[in-house]
């Protein structure tokens, strides 16, 4: 990907892409679940409706896939198995989105698309369409995904349209903050090989923009300015970090960037981007939570934080910490090993769903 992106034949993520794409599934019902790809809104998706009866009204789950923001796909073999297995597990109505990615759509289409999907879905008339009872519905996504789960359960607070609350979110070693790359799980985790450092930066950059001046900011870790340093107190891991994950590390303070990066693109200062730099007022209101950390992840302290600072909210938290796996576990089931690692998380996220949705 990098000798195609230098060499001037294919952009670094496009050509990534064809990894993912390699990996699609066509919808394909089974004896558990009807599976179509539709529309909803505009925006497609991949659509899983259980088959099995229901004693009444179903729960459903909408489900934001990962690959920063830039990769991935609803169809992705992976992605396929993880939400038929949620829908089967569940008896539960699943919505999978394919939003757009960068590229070709930089932020904030991303958020807008999965928004629009997930307001349209909450309409009385559609989730009556689909027999789901509005007192079950699930935002939840991993990874990128996760970040956009997040980002969406915090704007459908102050969205006075929409009536049906959520119930629940579910967020899997998600993204959640652009102001520090240089934590924790960022430094010991630099040059793990499912997710580094390096190339959770270049998601990062690709989110906004392709100028290469954003990626060696964010890489140095001098992307903030001065002027937006209040921010830093909802990412400070000195105060929001256990011991255990500070470990050997010191909390040095930010280093500030150019203003004129964060005034041409504002969006990795905003909380639909972030949402960790939600005030505390606004993440009181945010619904029960499940959030699965990975200790080989350089999101883990990412996901740490904002579990902490839900729970010092007032918000019902269950934090599972996977001291075992790495980042994208959940998806991978390639060996005996990874196996039973990624059913292991699986299992413990449909769990919850099951016993808090």
């Amino acid at each position: 990907a990098e000798a195609a992106d230098k060499l001037g034949l294919m952009h670094y993520m496009e050509f990534l892409m064809l990894f993912t794409a390699a990996e699609y599934v066509p919808p394909t019902s089974d004896e558990n679940v009807t599976v179509r790809d539709t529309e909803f809104s505009n925006v497609p998706v991949r659509l899983f409706l259980p088959r099995k009866p229901s004693d009444g009204l179903r729960r459903a789950v909408l489900y934001f896939h990962g690959g920063g923001w830039c990769l991935g796909h609803a169809g992705m073999q992976s992605y396929d198995r993880l939400t038929r297995w949620t829908s089967n597990r569940l008896n539960a109505v699943v919505v999978s989105v394919n939003y757009r990615l960068a590229p070709q759509h930089r932020f904030p289409a991303q958020f807008e698309d999965v928004y629009t999907v997930t307001k349209f879905f909450l309409q009385s008339s559609v989730l009556a369409q689909y027999g789901v009872d509005p007192n079950r519905v699930c935002v939840a996504g991993d990874s990128a995904g996760g970040n956009l789960a997040a980002a969406v359960a915090q704007k459908l607070l102050e969205d006075p349209e929409v009536e049906t609350k959520l119930k629940a979110q579910a967020l899997i070693y998600p993204a959640l903050q652009t102001l520090d790359l240089n934590l924790p799980s960022y430094r010991d985790n630099a040059d793990k090989t499912l997710l580094s450092r390096s190339l959770m930066v270049r998601f990062w950059s690709e989110y906004f923009t392709s100028d290469p001046s954003l990626r060696a900011a964010m890489a140095a870790n001098r992307h903030v300015p001065v002027e937006s340093s209040h921010l830093f107190q909802f990412v400070n891991w000195s105060n929001l970090l256990p011991a255990e994950l500070k470990e050997h590390h010191v909390y040095s303070g930010p280093a500030y960037g150019s203003s004129e990066l964060a005034q041409r693109y504002p969006g990795f200062l905003d909380v639909r981007a972030a949402p960790l730099l939600a005030s505390d007022a606004r993440l009181r209101r945010l619904p029960r939570t499940f959030l699965l950390t990975c200790q080989h992840d350089v999101l883990r302290d990412d996901g740490v934080m904002y579990a902490r600072r839900l729970r010092a909210a007032g918000v019902p938290v269950t934090h599972h910490h996977a001291k075992d796996a790495f980042h994208g576990a959940i998806l991978f089931i390639s060996g005996p090993a990874e196996l039973a690692v990624g059913h292991r998380l699986l299992n413990s996220y449909t769990e919850w769903l099951r016993e808090n949705l």
